[in-house]
């Protein structure tokens, strides 16, 4: 039944209003029988339906229902590709709709801060344009199947320690343009149903007790009109919560917090108004879900088909010295790693479900290659870090008899997880002596990664071929499978940098801060924004990835030579050619450098994209949108276009740019207000008194020299009196009171005459 809101809301009493500002359980929200209100169910995500099923487990980790498991958010993120997330999400909202599962939590779409970050696994980029597109294409399409996404965690939320309490001190730039941005465009593009706030402190107050970043910027700046959730048990002071826009508290904790809304609105300490907005987001919601209330029955097979191409679309090929790949399908292949036969498929805590259907790894290269051809030995013991010799000189020995050796390895449950965060870049010492080994014993080794996050590679030099696979959900063992010998061809580019040491890292000297706070000192400069703008060697790139086949880019264009605010949007194009032998598919990035005269800028930002199938010897035409080009400037508290020539990059990695076009761009003009603090040097260009800033320079320069010729001296003071205030022209007799007076009135426009 579709409910008249404001009708119900003038007839609820105060008590039925607060009972529907809190869950009834650890999933569900309360009914209200007068008025008709059935409860809904929500569940774990995002990357598959992780609905509980045993009553033992309230978490429901180890009891969850079967479902489609698909990859983690750092595999998906990889495949650059917006059309297979909406695939991705409509797959797991037809599965939550067969199981009447309203609402799904997630996507998980927080900033990579640090490669050390427990959940990383979970996340999608470093950067705020492709977690947002890619998020807001995953919204979409399980949206589309009548199940609400719940993006999360808002905001700020990079790390697992302290997770609950810290405090993120972040500036208010830093803040708008990477930790908000992304959401701003996930809830801009596809309107989520419901948003979740995160568990931490923004700058010393609770996210969900936080105004400005639920009320003032999420519904007021962006338009939000969902709800918003707690986290889980994620309350800090409840009527504080209602107050600052915290529609719902879940789970339910027995009507404590009801309680507390009734007794703050009693007291005065809480306006009945801002409970009735609350409710108002309930309602509102809950007559989305009524309209979309028909079961549907999921094909369960399609959607392990959608798991198979999202494992293979994510995994990423960093390394294929003399072609080693693919494989060729005569040769005797030694496959070892504990991995092969029980991969490390998906992350720990929340988002770990009960997998429907698994593809092994050493299954799926039997259906390849005969076992005749294949020899396995585990090589490590998956629950113990140190080298096992036993086992290392039963890999070194199978390897030695093999044409190729390939190894499965990457992290562990106990390396990273939900609930903490990892200590270091390194993966077990038991896998890094292992592969060191193993390519001693066999020059033609390949390395699959099982990870969720960014790894050391200290045998990387060792190696013929290192294959990042990340987490792939249940298919990752046919999707590994079918890149090593060719049945697809590898076009997944990294949507996270990695780093060749840990202290190269922006945020190595403030992760993950102290038990109270932690500070976001890079401010912007996160991910390859950093590194390409310090000039620090990654081991791996942002965007980067390699294919068995080769592309060109050439006759790059910017649909304007100019842009002002207000225009057309500005669209790059350039034509992309498959100059190799084998049909793939290409990521065409496009990047930015802004003038950086007004505000410190990056020297690089991602600003679109496009994945693109071509042929071999194919050629297709891209046009890619460009995104906005604004700044956060915090001293006008808006969103600036700074003026000037950008240069725009086009290319396949952070790294490799060979298009470069130029825009100029109009700034948005705000009066600048001059003061007897404004410096001889702003004043030397300009139209109306340029000319006399020009002659004062000189006469002070020689005044102050005494007309002596001195190198040393005269570029002292050519230099230093470009930063010279007119007050001290003032104080020096240069400039009288009453020239300054008249001086400042013809700048800030009172007075239209020039200063003689």
């Amino acid at each position: 039944m579709i409910l008249e809101i404001e009708k119900v809301l003038q007839e609820m009493t105060l008590e039925e209003k607060a009972s529907l500002c809190s869950g009834l359980g650890y999933w569900d929200t309360k009914p209200l029988e007068r008025f008709q209100i059935e409860s809904f169910v929500m569940t774990d995500g995002p990357n598959g339906v992780r609905m509980q099923e045993g009553t033992n487990d309230r978490f429901g980790l180890n009891e969850s229902a079967k479902a489609t498991c698909f990859p983690t958010g750092s595999c998906l993120a990889s495949s650059w590709d917006t059309d297979l997330l909406y695939q991705v999400g409509a797959a797991i909202g037809r599965e939550a709709k067969a199981k009447n599962v309203s609402l799904v939590l997630g996507p998980a779409v927080n900033m990579k801060r640090s490669p050390l970050c427990g959940r990383n696994f979970e996340y999608l980029s470093e950067d705020p344009l492709l977690a947002g597109k890619l998020g807001a294409a995953y919204v979409k399409g399980m949206q589309k199947q009548g199940v609400g996404a719940t993006p999360k965690h808002f905001a700020a939320n990079n790390q697992e320690r302290f997770r609950q309490t810290i405090d993120s001190r972040v500036d208010e730039r830093t803040l708008r343009e990477i930790y908000l941005r992304v959401f701003e465009i996930v809830v801009k593009e596809s309107a989520p149903w419901m948003l979740m706030s995160s568990y931490n402190q923004i700058n010393g107050c609770f996210a969900s007790q936080n105004r400005k970043l639920l009320t003032d910027i999420l519904r007021k700046d962006w338009g939000y009109q969902g709800l918003v959730v707690t986290d889980w048990y994620g309350t800090n002071v409840r009527p504080l919560g209602v107050a600052a826009g915290q529609d719902l508290e879940m789970p339910g904790n027995g009507g404590i917090s009801d309680r507390e809304i009734i007794e703050a609105v009693q007291a005065g300490e809480l306006s009945e108004d801002a409970v009735d907005e609350c409710v108002r987001h309930f309602l509102m919601l809950y007559n989305t879900l009524q309209k979309e209330d028909t079961l549907v029955k999921p094909d369960y097979e399609e959607n392990h088909r959608i798991a198979v191409k999202a494992a293979a679309e994510g995994s990423v090929l960093l390394k294929n010295e003399d072609k080693i790949l693919p494989l060729s399908e005569n040769k005797k292949i030694a496959v070892i790693g504990s991995f092969a036969k029980k991969p490390r498929y998906q992350g720990g805590g929340s988002s770990h479900l009960n997998a429907n259907h698994m593809d092994y790894p050493w299954d799926q290269l039997t259906q390849i290659v005969s076992k005749e051809q294949l020899t396995y030995a585990a090589g490590y013991d998956p629950e113990v870090n140190e080298p096992v010799e036993e086992l290392i000189e039963e890999a070194k020995n199978i390897a030695e008899a093999a044409d190729v050796a390939v190894i499965f390895c990457g992290l562990t449950d106990n390396f990273e997880s939900e609930g903490f965060d990892r200590e270091t870049l390194s993966m077990p010492e038991s896998h890094n002596a292992l592969i060191r080994a193993v390519a001693k014993a066999n020059p033609n080794t390949v390395v699959v990664l099982e990870n969720g996050s960014p790894v050391t590679m200290p045998w990387l030099g060792e190696v013929k071929a290192v294959l990042e696979s990340y987490l792939g959900g249940e298919a990752a063992g046919s999707a590994a499978a079918d890149i090593l010998f060719g049945r697809v061809n590898p076009s997944g580019k990294l949507a996270e940098t990695f780093p060749a040491r840990l202290e190269d890292n922006p945020s190595y000297l403030n992760f993950p801060g102290c038990s109270s706070y932690v500070e976001y000192r890079e401010g912007i400069f996160i991910g390859y924004r950093y590194y390409a703008s310090a000039d620090v060697k990654p081991l791996f790139p942002f965007g980067y990835g390699l294919s068995y086949t080769t592309f060109s880019l050439s006759d790059g264009a910017v649909s304007a030579a100019a842009y002002k605010r207000g225009d057309q949007p500005v669209t790059v194009s350039c034509k992309v050619k498959n100059t190799g032998s084998r049909a793939g598919k290409e990521v065409v990035q496009v990047y930015v450098k802004a003038p950086g005269t007004e505000a410190v800028r990056p020297k690089l930002e991602l600003k679109g994209f496009t994945k693109v199938f071509l042929e071999p010897g194919e050629e297709k035409q891209v046009e890619i949108p460009l995104f906005d080009l604004d700044y956060w400037n915090p001293d006008l508290s808006s969103w600036e276009l700074e003026g000037g020539a950008y240069e725009i990059r086009i290319g396949n990695s952070s790294e490799n740019l060979p298009l470069k076009l130029e825009l100029q761009v109009t700034g948005t003009v705000k009066r600048k207000t001059y003061d007897h603090n404004t410096m001889l040097g702003e004043l030397l260009e300009h139209e109306k008194v340029g000319e006399w800033a020009k002659d004062t320079r000189r006469a002070f320069t020689i005044e102050m020299t005494g007309g002596i010729e001195n190198t040393h001296t005269k570029l002292l003071l050519e230099k230093s009196t470009l930063e010279l205030p007119l007050l001290v022209l003032r104080n020096t007799g240069f400039l009288p009171p009453e020239k300054l007076k008249t001086l400042l009135e013809v700048l800030n426009g009172q007075e239209e005459r020039t200063q003689e």
